[in-house]
């Protein structure tokens, strides 16, 4: 069994990201014992901050990035970054989802490709992403996907191609779509015959309600895990040999037809 700790960070625009970055490091501490840490989208800059984009934008050896690195050493554990505002050499901005290994070392990258635009600043402040991939996880061969992603399958057959066992999930779902969380992260993983580990933000940002309810569903579509509104960690023992076993005993994914 891998054991998953899914940290539901509430991101309130009063709290100064500095302080955000040392709390939630408290967090992660208390996940001792996990092989697999994982946070929501944009924790640090909370995701409705539109306005401090552009100054709360780092690269991938910023603090962050280095925070989680130390994060994942001293627990000995791969962590799921969630996502940061990333600039780039060239000054583009990109929402980036870092998945890091127990030396602490960056072994993935996911730039969101469907940035959001319904009462929503993101796609007019970040450049969209163009590639998927998958890196070693505790859970099997994982790639990523980043909240509005959800919508969208035909990333995640790319995903499945690229040989995806396993599909992390940050986001800043709101609550008025939980219904909808629910469903998508549910859907894809009975669709593409993966794990899916969604980890959400709770409480309220700029006036809006997040849904919390971060999530683990096996390729069967079984909740294995879900939390409820507020800030937590979310346990769950998954275990990645269910990916082979459900694609075997129900082989739908033989019988495509591309």
């Amino acid at each position: 069994m891998t054991r998953v700790a899914l940290v539901q960070v509430a991101s309130p625009g009063t709290e100064p990201p500095a302080a955000r970055l040392e709390r939630v490091g408290r967090m992660v501490a208390d996940a001792a014992g996990a092989d697999l840490v994982m946070l929501p989208e944009l924790w640090l800059p909370g995701y409705f901050a539109f306005d401090r984009y552009a100054e709360l934008a780092e690269p991938l050896d910023g603090d962050t990035v280095a925070a989680g690195r130390e994060w994942a050493a001293n627990l000995n554990c791969f962590v799921h970054l969630g996502s940061i505002v990333e600039r780039t050499p060239e000054g583009r901005l990109h929402n980036t989802a870092v998945l890091i290994d127990p030396r602490g070392t960056v072994v993935h990258t996911y730039r969101k490709i469907h940035v959001f635009g319904y009462r929503s600043r993101e796609a007019q402040l970040l450049t969209p992403g163009a590639d998927v991939g998958v890196a070693t996880s505790p859970l099997g061969a994982m790639g990523a996907t980043t909240c509005y992603d959800l919508r969208f399958p035909e990333l995640w057959r790319d995903l499945l191609d690229a040989g995806a066992e396993a599909v992390a999930v940050p986001a800043a779902w709101p609550a008025a779509r939980r219904g909808h969380w629910r469903l998508f992260t549910t859907a894809r993983a009975v669709e593409e015959q993966v794990l899916v580990a969604a980890c959400n933000a709770a409480g309220t940002q700029d006036g809006t309600e997040l849904a919390g309810a971060s999530r683990v569903v096996d390729p069967w579509g079984t909740v294995l895990a879900e939390g409820g509104t507020g800030e937590e960690i979310v346990w769950c023992d998954a275990d990645p040999a269910v990916v082979a076993k459900t694609r075997e005993e129900f082989p739908v994914l033989r019988d495509r037809r591309p």
